[in-house]
């Protein structure tokens, strides 16, 4: 890495902690910057999924209280579903060809930009229409994880219109949900990047201590900027990464 590489990563995942911890969205910064240094989009997917991985445990410990409440074999079940979407969604991404990936990587951007841009709206929508009960949800949970560990950006969102799709409404509960389960997901994704020797780690430790430092000013920050700037903010750069992404195909 030259200087320049080290100064961009390490302030791209930065600012993503930040992100993160005010609105979401942080992917959408340290994905770009691991392609712009060099790193192929496969292992730069990868090497993103390890840099915020550790941010998502702090996220559900804040939800502590609320996840308390869930029933155990609910919650086990929740987390065993992200388990195995977390280990498909990276095989899959394993035996994906790094050409067919490219190609789809503007798509994924740009599905997850619309995402989280319309996160709230979505979410209301399926609270008012859908309906997902036993094995119907529990299809669903596993494809949204699938997803998850295959490519990370807009999972949030995805998780909390399924948690509205399942009936739940309080969204302290729905939120140490999805960074509960988010965690399990993407623990399993970096095992698996990493048994496959994928994972740039040079990249990826020194992006998870900026993001962990950037997750702590982001959470003092939440008390003073408004989200919805950052979530502006955050929207602009990923409909110009999936501008970019899109030309360089």
């Amino acid at each position: 890495m030259t200087v320049f590489d080290i100064i961009l990563l390490a302030s791209a995942a930065c600012f993503a902690g930040v992100a993160n911890a005010i609105a979401g969205g942080g992917s959408f910064l340290t994905f770009p910057a691991l392609v712009y240094t060099g790193v192929p989009a496969i292992a730069a997917n990868a090497t993103s999924a390890v840099a915020v991985f550790p941010g998502y445990l702090s996220g559900a410990m804040g939800f502590f209280r609320e996840l308390k409440g869930v029933p155990k074999r609910h919650l086990a079940l929740l987390f065993g579903l992200s388990l195995a979407g977390g280990v498909l969604g990276s095989l899959l991404l394993l035996v994906t060809p790094a050409s067919v990936f490219s190609f789809v990587v503007p798509w994924l951007l740009g599905f997850a930009t619309l995402l989280f841009a319309c996160g709230s709206r979505i979410a209301a929508w399926a609270a008012r229409n859908l309906k997902a009960e036993g094995l119907t949800g529990n299809a669903a949970t596993l494809l949204v994880c699938i997803y998850g560990g295959y490519f990370n950006g807009g999972l949030g969102i995805v998780l909390l219109a399924l948690f509205s799709m399942l009936g739940l409404r309080d969204i302290n509960l729905m939120n140490g949900l999805k960074n509960g389960m988010s965690f399990v997901l993407s623990g399993a994704s970096v095992a698996t990047f990493a048994l496959a020797g994928i994972v740039h780690w040079p990249q990826a430790l020194l992006m998870m201590v900026t993001a962990t430092i950037g997750g702590y000013c982001g959470a003092l920050a939440a008390r003073r900027l408004p989200a919805t700037t950052v979530r502006t903010i955050i929207v602009c750069v990923g409909c110009a990464m999936t501008l970019i992404f899109a030309l360089r195909i």
